[in-house]
């Protein structure tokens, strides 16, 4: 053993670093990415473009942006992160005032070579913060409600910017990303308690604002919410969308109908095929077993996650890899809640499958983050 660990310190830095990769973690990734090439090319009808083939010069891209983010040492990336969020704050106002439009919101910025999301950059920039917060923060005080105020601001001055545009499913992954980040940090349970409560009342004073001046929710908002409560009172309308991805999920059965031979997308029933209902796609082809499988490989991602958090004694690298974790999971979670019938539909995409250039490059610099709390974490 001796033996080994002086030949591993005669190894160049940079080549110990690759060594010391989370390499299941990097296999794990490009496997999940390669489903969504294979179920963007099938929905394009058996061609690369104008989906698959992008998808994949962007992953590519975001395969060399988490590897030089995985470099960097983890102790950089905490000095910066209060920088990220005041950065991506300031997008997320530059949106509010200058922002592009599209389908009815405005979430874009258009940079000329790509449009810019900054509430996806806003996700991964929010974790970090509070991930540097509490790893400032004396462990004594994490339940101070002074202390506790802050990190709370934190997250509402974003999921406020985020709910105008309107975008209530990336305003919603906000909050449960930021509240479970204090859940890691051990703040005390009754905040939590006292939260719940609040979210409570919210939903009620969401309901009963309906048709009054001071509606809290756009009317297409409100519908989506009867949709998944009813979505049989309007097939055609409201709905459509929701009943015809339950047809597809339920036509795959359990070895699904073939790769391509999807009825449902190749025949333009299902909506947004390429993006939030991708996975129904997948269903239709793949079936059951197809279903499983991509849940399977995003459940040893989460995994993989955790095991290299619990094994990292550096308070914010640790905080920073389960915060990321968590939000993978409400990423995907949401979604197949969302295309099953079991949550509003709510625009959350299926993570690194559907068609995406800021959430396929945001999701790569995040695994470059947990790259690097793992290969710089202290031995």
């Amino acid at each position: 053993m001796s033996y080994l660990v002086h030949n591993l310190k005669t190894v160049p830095v940079g080549l110990r670093k690759v060594l010391h990769l989370n390499w299941p973690l990097f296999l794990l990734v490009t496997a999940v990415a390669c489903f969504g090439f294979l179920m963007l090319y099938s929905v394009a009808g058996g061609s690369f473009d104008p989906w698959a083939a992008a998808q994949a010069k962007r992953f590519g891209v975001g395969m060399v942006l988490m590897l030089v983010v995985a470099f960097i040492p983890i102790y950089f990336w905490r000095n910066v992160a209060g920088l990220a969020y005041a950065v991506s704050l300031f997008l997320l106002i530059g949106v509010a005032l200058f922002g592009e439009v599209g389908m009815g919101a405005q979430r874009w910025i258009d940079l000329g070579f790509m449009r810019l999301q900054p509430s996806e950059l806003m996700k991964i920039a929010l974790v970090m913060a509070l991930a540097a917060y509490y790893d400032w923060l004396d462990i004594s005080k994490v339940s101070k409600p002074l202390w506790v105020g802050l990190p709370l601001l934190m997250i509402a001055v974003p999921m406020l910017l985020v709910l105008k545009q309107p975008d209530l499913g990336t305003a919603l992954l906000l909050g449960l990303g930021g509240t479970a980040i204090l859940w890691l940090a051990g703040v005390h349970w009754g905040y939590f308690a006292a939260a719940t409560l609040s979210v409570v009342g919210l939903i009620s004073a969401v309901l009963f604002s309906r048709g009054t001046s001071w509606q809290l929710l756009k009317n297409y908002q409100y519908r989506r919410i009867d949709t998944f409560l009813d979505p049989a009172s309007d097939p055609l309308g409201a709905g459509y969308h929701i009943t015809q991805s339950k047809i597809a999920l339920g036509s795959g059965g359990w070895s699904g109908r073939g790769f391509m031979q999807g009825t449902q997308s190749r025949l333009n029933f299902l909506p947004e095929k390429q993006t939030d209902f991708i996975f129904t796609t997948l269903a239709e082809e793949l079936g059951f077993i197809g279903g499983i499988s991509l849940l399977f490989l995003y459940a040893l991602i989460v995994l993989f996650c955790v095991i290299s958090a619990l094994n990292n004694r550096d308070r914010f690298g640790a905080l920073l890899t389960l915060g990321i974790a968590t939000t993978f999971f409400l990423f995907f979670a949401v979604n197949m809640s969302m295309v099953m019938g079991l949550a509003p539909v709510v625009g959350v995409p299926l993570p690194l499958v559907s068609y995406g250039g800021t959430a396929m490059l945001v999701l790569m610099l995040a695994f470059g983050l947990v790259q690097s709390a793992h290969i710089h974490r202290p031995k």
